[in-house]
């Protein structure tokens, strides 16, 4: 008898030492895992007609393809993404240019925060000179910033030559 009495109180801690460990281990689990409730993504993208200007030109993005959480916002069809809240952003972009001549071709591409372009973001396309039958290049980046509530990022497309920027995608992440 007296086993089964001590049976059954081991029985009986076993099974609150296992209860408390798995509620141990969630809290643990719901502590040490990513927050995403303060996830916010942008994903915004140019199309053909978006962007007509021809050289210099702040690119405009007519389609929000994914918005989550409320650290970014952009009107569609504008050029300004709106940073609503404080924290460090990964933003990738694409950005196409279409020579509109034969011969010398050559464009860059550079962010902008507060209408201020910051100079170490700048891409450089290369120099093409030569006659190719497609005029065509893609400039690509993916940089991190330090950005504040309230500012205004942009993405500038830079040339000498007559370059319409065709296509252009941003895709921005707040990551801290």
């Amino acid at each position: 008898m007296k086993c089964n009495e001590r049976c059954q109180n081991i029985k009986t801690i076993s099974i609150f030492a296992l209860i408390f460990l798995v509620i141990g281990l969630i809290i643990f689990i719901s502590f040490n895992s990513p927050n995403t409730e303060n996830k916010s993504i942008l994903v915004a993208i140019a199309r053909p007609g978006d962007n007509t200007q021809v050289g210099n030109a702040i690119i405009n993005f007519s389609d929000n393809q994914i918005v989550e959480g409320t650290g970014l916002s952009h009107t569609p069809g504008s050029n300004q993404i709106m940073i609503n809240e404080d924290g460090i952003y990964q933003i990738s972009y694409q950005l196409e240019g279409d020579a509109q001549q034969l011969g010398r071709f050559n464009f860059n591409a550079i962010l902008i925060v507060n209408n201020v372009p910051l100079e170490d973001t700048e891409n450089d396309g290369p120099v093409i000179t030569e006659n190719i039958v497609n005029n065509r290049m893609t400039l690509t980046s993916t940089v991190i910033l330090r950005l504040n509530a309230g500012d205004i990022l942009q993405l500038g497309g830079l040339s000498l030559e007559d370059i319409i920027y065709s296509n252009a995608r941003i895709d921005i992440e707040k990551i801290l």
